[in-house]
């Protein structure tokens, strides 16, 4: 099952500045391109921080080592878009420097480009679902399972066989892109979880 990655998101040909920038050439940074921030690199194009418009708000004269929030948070170009939203919710950031598998800056990827994939009609995320997860992924056939999306929650209802399939489908169906969340209405009469291991007194710390 393929998931939409940040490198198909995210802009190229990004702005940046090195930690030698002054304060007023990182504001004419932001003012010509109409951006919120850059990413500073160094001599290798490794991002080293991130200089935003409220860190211009001390007004002085300063340079973008400085300026900027270090460590950087960036993102991997394979990661998925999925990944790259929660990680702007955890770290309370507005948007991420892309680098490739050296950590050299490729691109940038903002909240409001991620937000583009949460747009997805209802009825695709149903028919990736179905033919994705379901018939694809788990095996399963396709009236097997029940799925009902309404603004990106998914519903998923019906009777498995395993709790492991039930647990693949929930797992699987948030993985696709566009799905804000997923309720879980499946039922199944085995439970193939492995059991616990029986303890002996000899494994007991007395």
């Amino acid at each position: 099952m393929k998931h939409m990655k940040v490198g198909g998101l995210m802009t190229d040909g990004v702005v940046s500045a090195v930690p030698a920038t002054s304060f007023r050439e990182v504001a004419k940074m932001l003012a010509e391109h109409e951006i919120s921030g850059v990413p500073v690199v160094d001599e290798d194009d490794h991002v080293v921080g991130v200089v935003s418009g409220s860190d211009l708000l001390a007004r002085r004269e300063l340079t973008a080592r400085d300026l900027m929030t270090s460590p950087a948070v960036t993102v991997h170009a394979e990661e998925t878009v999925a990944d790259a939203a929660r990680l702007m919710v955890r770290r309370g950031v507005e948007r991420l420097p892309v680098v490739d598998v050296e950590d050299r800056l490729v691109g940038i990827v903002t909240r409001r480009d991620l937000l583009s994939v949460y747009l997805r009609p209802d009825a695709e995320i149903r028919r990736r679902i179905r033919e994705d997860v379901v018939t694809g992924a788990v095996d399963l056939p396709g009236d097997a399972v029940d799925v009902h999306v309404l603004d990106g929650v998914v519903t998923l209802a019906g009777r498995v066989r395993r709790r492991g399939q039930a647990l693949a489908l929930v797992e699987l169906a948030e993985r696709v892109d566009g799905v804000v969340a997923v309720v879980d209405r499946l039922s199944f009469p085995e439970d193939d979880r492995p059991a616990s291991p029986a303890r002996t007194p000899h494994d007991i710390t007395w």
